[in-house]
């Protein structure tokens, strides 16, 4: 009996990765001296969603949400994780924040 291995990163150093990403890149804004955002709470992140980009704030207890996993699993297929935009959602802002709200 072969063992089979994924090639896919587990799914904690794929969210590692997001955080990383997505609390420096994006629109320009006041940075610390990590980089961060100044704007962005401690145990949140940034996400851009619809075609004009909106800028929205979430927890990170939202990745342990399937439905939220559901839209990151989608914006992976579309843009990938690996580009200097942010992490960006593939959904109009409506839905994105209908879901959100229901997820609080």
């Amino acid at each position: 009996m072969a063992i089979w291995k994924s090639n896919k990163l587990p799914q904690t150093a794929v969210i590692k990765q997001i955080l990383k990403r997505c609390s420096s890149l994006g629109k320009k804004q006041s940075c610390n001296e990590q980089g961060l955002p100044l704007d962005v709470p401690k145990g949140h992140f940034v996400v851009y969603v619809g075609e004009n980009r909106g800028r929205y704030i979430v927890p990170i207890s939202f990745l342990n949400r399937p439905e939220f996993q559901s839209l990151l699993h989608r914006a992976e297929e579309e843009f990938g994780f690996d580009h200097d935009m942010g992490l960006t959602i593939p959904c109009e802002e409506v839905v994105f924040r209908s879901l959100t709200s229901m997820l609080r």
